[in-house]
């Protein structure tokens, strides 16, 4: 008899616990079946004490929780306290005997949780049971939105089951609910971007608009570590001023490379033909040394147009247009799908969800680059927490090129997998946007006005030189220097330096500190 209860207090990445636990759920069946997935985020146990606490990614339940010492017993655990993981499942379902499935449904054909895993079964693997459909039964959701976050649902009548999941059986990253979501969710972000451009007059939103974007551009040139000719940064700006406009298809996500990658001599364009990491070399024996390492070409087609129809499905459901974001964007960075060129198409498709799903105002590009590029090193923390479990367990090779070869099967890696992390990070940013970003960009144009007005009327200064003035004397704390006096200002005179620098101090550095 197979036995899924096991004591432990050491689990892979997780800190030991102080006493004995038995394994409940996920981590039991990850261990009855030596399952090569990466461990959930929570893992959760049997404790021996009376009391619930989670501490350091364990969820430890009381006795009365323990489920039945089963394949059964431990899925309806898993599916009522841990939620839907489906690259645990998935699989399990690979390796176990359908058979299991149909008697654990049998033993309780009307079930709420029996036709649950009946239904994940099927859907995952892409075959059909030996069991009638199931009749006269209310319909049950799939995913528990109280513990993660679901799609508006199609009926399953076979099963009776709303599947709610927020994706394809080809490309379904799940986001769990989490405290940080929901509040940022509530906050209606959206919503506060339009209120903030309702009240600000339309020129200074464009000019804003115009600024953001350069940076925006800028700053995604600037995370891959480059810093290109301007006519590259317009051009590829002007593409995310678009963003939102066209729509996304593999041939268009091959048309934004060619824009992002002006020469191609190096690469091939297009999905890559090979193996593809992100690392670097050893410098004595030229052997790769990965931190990520891509989806296997032969994988490409298909993940990618299980990407687009994930994106079309979150499209026409009412699942938060933020977190659509993260699953399509994140998605595509992790399978790496081109040569070069990944990163930057990875934070388009941002702009181009939140744009076409009406998030972002009209005419108005969120410069989450920027905001990314703040907060850079949470970012690179966040595309790490997906690709560092699943180095060990891709098995691959050195070609002679030095690129790497994948051997084992590994296309479930990049269909599913637990995206909250990249949720909250790209919801943090979007709030950086709409709370800091976007109203203090608003906010120096109008301090910037009133200094150039004076300018302009009083001092009778042409557009070109207050525009440089005021730079100047922002970048030296509102004190015009030595060298710009003697200079490009030579023809103010010292009343006239002293009296701009009066109201620079006035226009923005009283007013600033409410004063």
């Amino acid at each position: 008899m197979e036995h899924f209860s096991q004591k432990v207090d050491v689990f892979r990445q997780f800190p030991p616990l102080k006493e004995d636990f038995t394994l409940a759920g996920y981590g039991a069946l990850i261990e009855s079946h030596s399952l090569s997935v990466p461990a959930p985020d929570q893992l959760c146990v049997i404790g021996s004490k009376h009391r619930r606490y989670d501490h350091d990614g364990w969820r430890v339940f009381t006795p009365r929780h323990e489920p039945e010492d089963s394949l059964g017993g431990n899925l309806t655990f898993a599916l009522k306290h841990e939620g839907v993981d489906l690259t645990v499942l998935k699989a399990l379902f690979d390796q176990i005997d359908p058979r299991e499935i149909v008697g654990i449904v049998e033993s309780q054909p009307t079930g709420a949780y029996s036709r649950r895993i009946w239904f994940l079964f099927e859907w995952l693997t892409d075959q059909r049971l030996d069991l009638e459909d199931a009749r006269q039964l209310g319909y049950v959701p799939l995913v528990n939105e109280e513990l993660q976050y679901g799609a508006t649902p199609r009926n399953s009548r076979r099963h009776r089951i709303q599947n709610n999941l927020p994706g394809t059986r080809a490309f379904c990253p799940m986001i769990r609910r989490t405290e940080t979501l929901d509040r940022l969710i509530s906050k209606r972000l959206s919503q506060t971007a339009e209120e903030l451009i309702g009240k600000t007059h339309v020129d200074l939103i464009s000019r804003a608009a115009a600024f953001l974007l350069v940076e925006d551009t800028k700053a995604t040139y600037a995370i891959e570590g480059e810093y290109p000719a301007r006519n590259r940064i317009e051009r590829w700006g002007k593409i995310v001023g678009q963003a939102g406009q066209r729509e996304l298809s593999i041939s268009e996500l091959e048309h934004l490379q060619t824009i992002v990658i002006s020469n191609m001599r190096f690469i091939t364009p297009g999905c890559r033909v090979e193996g593809g990491f992100i690392g670097n070399h050893d410098r004595s024996t030229g052997m790769p040394l990965p931190v990520h390492i891509s989806a296997k070409p032969e994988d490409l087609q298909s993940l990618l147009g299980g990407l687009l129809d994930t994106y079309k499905l979150l499209a026409d459901s009412d699942f938060d247009i933020v977190l659509s974001a993260a699953i399509i964007a994140f998605g595509f960075v992790f399978i790496h799908p081109f040569e070069d060129g990944n990163g930057r198409i990875h934070r388009y498709l941002l702009h181009h969800v939140l744009g076409e799903q009406g998030f972002v105002p009209e005419n108005l590009v969120f410069p989450i680059s920027a905001a990314i590029l703040y907060s850079i090193r949470d970012y690179v923390r966040v595309l790490e927490h997906y690709s560092k479990p699943r180095l060990d367990l891709i098995d691959w090779r050195r070609t002679p090129q030095g690129n790497v070869e994948v051997l084992n099967n590994t296309v479930d890696l990049y269909r599913y997998f637990d995206c909250t992390k990249q949720a909250e990070f790209l919801f943090k940013c979007v709030e950086e946007t709409v709370t800091k970003i976007l109203p203090e960009e608003i906010d120096y144009l109008q301090r910037h006005d009133r200094l150039n007005e004076y300018l302009k009327n009083d001092v009778e200064m042409p557009d070109r030189l207050a525009d440089l003035l005021i730079r100047f004397l922002r970048q030296n704390d509102g004190k015009l220097s030595n060298r710009a006096r003697k200079k490009e200002f030579s023809a103010l005179t010292d009343e006239e330096v002293r009296e701009i620098e009066h109201k620079y101090d006035k226009f923005f550095l009283r007013d600033e500190h409410g004063s």
